[in-house]
């Protein structure tokens, strides 16, 4: 693994783990990962029971549903198969919520609590760029929200 990726995730692990305010440290992660992806947008998201809510992001803005059910969009299909979910083209995939206006492509990867039983939250990011989120992409975006677990462990 790369020098900047093992200290991207590291810090990604401080990060999450560090104390004080969760919506603040969910944009910090959101922030690394958007750098080190060169993404448009990402987003931290929190699932519960009955909803995924925002938790932190960055990028162009909050977006327009920041809360939704849990078998909404490629969040729902990445929550219901505990697997990343992508749309090559956001903007004409019938599976995606009304992503931002310039993104083509989205990936949603979910965040599994240890021993993979639930989805704890997802980490979602947006590019402007078609096809953006090929295998290597993916498993980075995986392993940041490996790191980030901490986020929803310690609360």
């Amino acid at each position: 693994m790369p020098i900047v990726m093992n200290n991207v995730l590291g810090q990604i692990r401080m990060a999450a783990a560090s104390g004080g305010d969760r919506a603040i440290r969910a944009g910090r992660l959101a922030e690394m990962i958007r750098k080190l992806g060169d993404y448009h947008w990402v987003g931290v998201y929190d699932v519960d029971e009955d909803s995924v809510s925002l938790l932190g992001w960055h990028g162009a803005g909050e977006p327009e549903h920041p809360a939704h059910s849990l078998t909404e969009g490629l969040t729902g299909i990445a929550i219901r198969d505990k697997k990343a979910a992508v749309a090559s083209d956001a903007s004409k995939d019938p599976r995606c919520v009304p992503p931002f206006a310039g993104t083509l492509s989205e990936i949603v990867v979910p965040v599994l609590a240890p021993g993979g039983s639930r989805v704890m939250g997802t980490v979602n990011a947006e590019s402007d760029c078609a096809d953006a989120f090929a295998a290597g992409d993916q498993k980075m975006i995986e392993q940041c929200a490996q790191a980030a677990l901490p986020l929803w462990l310690i609360r």
